[in-house]
């Protein structure tokens, strides 16, 4: 496929991409379920060419946007809290369903080369970062299982490529030391996180002293890329780099972007996430056709590799419940010997974690990167895929009843100190404060009445909502309710003035840019 026809099909993915999200919001289901089948749907048409997207530039364009998009908005004291619960998913459970999957195949073809097997277990075995997300994101969890899942889906890429990385040499050299691959892993680990952090403090400080909005905006668009690729080109992870680099970003903007630098922000990185996302689905269905015309057709697959692939399936599964089941075990034995740090999931939450472990396009990426005459590369490439669709349309479709039947919900002690109405009228009684102060002139004289009278029943308002939130929300809605509609009023007046000639475009959008953001403001407080 040339540049022009590479062009031409991204541009006729963006109707699909609308038409299938479309489709999925009408029939409940996940948006990524609906682009992952629309894809391979729209592969297999007859006037559509081969498409053989390159892996390498495949993970440059998509990964590091998503995992910083990941990172940007995680809570680092939770995730710190987590840490140990993290690392156990994103490098021991990605370790441990290596071992099994490449025990499970080296059992089913005796004659695959032990390092092509871990080659095998290291493509399917770390849970990928876009995947995770569309399932979390239509799912309501406590929020250390959100933090676990989060978190493990930032950093277990990372595990997975040195591990796919090292089964490659050693199937090229014929030798594998696992101190060398501890060692590697650490540095690559630690290099990461330092040129993670040197890109997101430099970040730090341009933006600081960027005085345009949009300039603030571009300066974020650079820093995944910027962290990726300088992790790779320094030879450590540009995974964790890239994720670094997110967390210190993450923890400065509030102090940095003004309210229209978050704004504009938020709306472009929401449309720029949302197009990628469905991009990453969609090429994973498009790849479909070219791999299963490399084995022969459907056929092949399904006669020669079906029950192989099963075989793979159940062992990847068993894999991952087997580590989380087995990793709170030792944290409950733990707990009768004293050591009351942490605690277990328990079995609801460790099920839940284990059914949630959805793969992605790392798995397709790394599977399709693999040299032509690599030891097995068919059944790797089919077995990638299998699991890709599997975890997505089975998983993905099942988390929110498999929540729902456990009865799992977040805790009480998941609730902050203060609600979100008490916080509220905090920051109100703080403005009102501050009015009070300014209200007045060095002569006692009031200057400001209807400002101080405003701020006054806004606050007394806010105060009178706290702890009666369910009752007063129907009147709250109610109200808002009218806001909206004599919002509605205005724009039909402002538009009918503009039709008639009374206003020129650049009133009109003054005019517009006002009603939007007591629009905005109305849908927020509703909410």
């Amino acid at each position: 496929m040339n540049a022009k026809h590479l062009f031409e099909l991204m541009i006729a993915m963006l109707p699909v991409i609308i038409a299938l999200h479309y489709l999925a919001q009408r029939l409940r289901l996940p948006p990524a379920v609906a682009l992952l089948v629309g894809g391979a749907l729209v592969a297999f048409l007859p006037e559509l060419p081969d498409f053989s997207p390159d892996p390498e530039m495949i993970l440059l364009i998509f990964l590091p946007p998503l995992l910083i998009d990941g990172a940007w908005g995680i809570s680092v004291r939770y995730l710190r809290r987590h840490m140990i619960g993290v690392a156990s998913l994103a490098v021991g459970a990605v370790v441990f369903t290596t071992l099994v999957v490449a025990m499970a195949a080296h059992w089913l073809f005796p004659s695959l080369p032990w390092a092509a097997c871990a080659v095998l277990g290291a493509i399917v075995s770390p849970p990928d970062a876009v995947s995770a997300r569309a399932v979390l994101e239509r799912v309501k969890l406590p929020r250390r299982l959100t933090m676990l899942l989060e978190g493990e889906s930032l950093l277990n890429d990372a595990s997975g490529l040195v591990l796919f990385r090292f089964a490659i040499a050693a199937s090229a050299t014929g030798s594998f030391s696992t101190v060398n691959a501890v060692q590697t892993f650490v540095l690559l680990a630690i290099g990461g996180a330092v040129v993670g952090c040197a890109i997101g403090a430099l970040w730090v400080f341009i933006a600081r002293r960027l005085q345009d909005e949009y300039l603030i905006i571009v300066s974020t668009l650079v820093v995944p890329w910027a962290a990726y690729v300088l992790g790779e080109h320094f030879k450590v992870s540009g995974v964790i780099a890239t994720v670094a680099a997110g967390l210190v970003c993450g923890t400065y903007q509030y102090k940095i972007f003004t309210a229209a630098a978050r704004m504009r922000g938020s709306s472009f990185w929401t449309v720029t996430i949302f197009l990628m996302e469905a991009a990453v689905f969609m090429l994973i269905g498009l790849s479909l056709r070219g791999v299963v015309d490399r084995v022969g057709g459907f056929p092949v697959v399904i006669d020669q590799m079906g029950i192989p692939v099963l075989v793979i399936l159940a062992a990847l599964l068993l894999a991952r419940f087997g580590w989380i089941f087995l990793s709170d075990a030792v944290i409950v034995l733990l707990r009768k010997f004293g050591m009351k740090r942490h605690t277990p999931l328990g079995a609801r939450g460790a099920l839940i974690v284990g059914w949630a472990g959805v793969r992605g396009v790392v798995t397709l990426a790394l599977a399709l990167s693999l040299p032509q005459d690599f030891p097995g590369r068919d059944f790797i490439i089919i077995t990638a895929v299998a699991v890709i669709l599997v975890t997505v349309l089975v998983q993905g479709t099942t988390l929110g009843a498999l929540i729902r039947w456990t009865g799992i919900t977040p805790p009480e002690s998941d609730r902050t100190r203060l609600t979100l109405s008490e916080a509220e009228a905090i920051l109100m009684q703080t403005q009102l404060a501050y009015v009070q102060s300014m209200a007045y002139d060095s002569e006692g004289e009031l200057k400001h009445p209807m400002l101080l009278e405003q701020f006054t029943r806004k606050a007394a308002a806010y105060s009178r909502f706290v702890g009666q939130e369910e009752a007063l929300q129907p009147n709250l809605h109610a109200h808002y309710d009218l806001v909206l509609a004599a919002i509605a009023a205005s724009r039909l007046e402002l538009n009918r003035l503009h039709r008639v000639g009374d206003i020129d475009e650049h009133t009109l959008g003054e005019l517009q840019k006002n009603l939007d953001l007591e629009e905005l403001n109305a849908i927020a407080v509703r909410a």
